[in-house]
């Protein structure tokens, strides 16, 4: 029989952060603070044409996630369900997140909302946020009276 030395500091960034995802819930659009489980990684890229929000769902299924907007907030919910077909299996370790999830976004001015889309394919979702014609400034001479 061999020993393995316990290091407690081993798992200690995976520790923190999950510890920062707990202290992170995103509160819901009445004030209350929301029942979430776990908040998806998400990435935000910008182009001269659209935003593009990238968040990372794996294993949940385009039925299970529902995309609001309200306010000028953009927001992600759904949940990732327990595969239960292990049930007499033993498992050694769960790193994955697992419940309801939420994610709130506040959107610029420039966003068209009626063309915002979405998509989910290979557990990354992805929302197209597509940029309004910018209005050209002008001048405007104001006489004084």
């Amino acid at each position: 029989m061999s020993l393995i030395r316990w290091d407690p500091f081993q798992d200690s960034g995976d520790l923190m952060q999950r510890f920062n995802q707990l202290l992170n819930r995103s509160p819901m659009s009445s004030g209350e603070l929301a029942k979430v489980d776990w908040r998806p990684a998400a990435d935000i890229i910008e182009n001269d044409k659209e935003y593009l929000i990238k968040a990372e769902l794996p294993e949940v299924k385009k039925d299970d996630i529902h995309i609001e907007m309200h306010d000028g907030v953009l927001t992600l919910r759904g949940e990732r369900k327990l595969d239960k077909e292990h049930k007499d299996d033993k498992v050694h370790r769960v790193e994955s997140f697992y419940g309801s999830f939420s994610r709130s976004f506040r959107l610029p001015d420039d966003v068209d909302v009626e063309a915002i889309s979405a998509e989910s394919r290979d557990g990354v979702l992805k929302v197209r946020l597509p940029k309004t014609k910018a209005a050209k400034p002008r001048s405007v001479e104001i006489t004084v009276k």
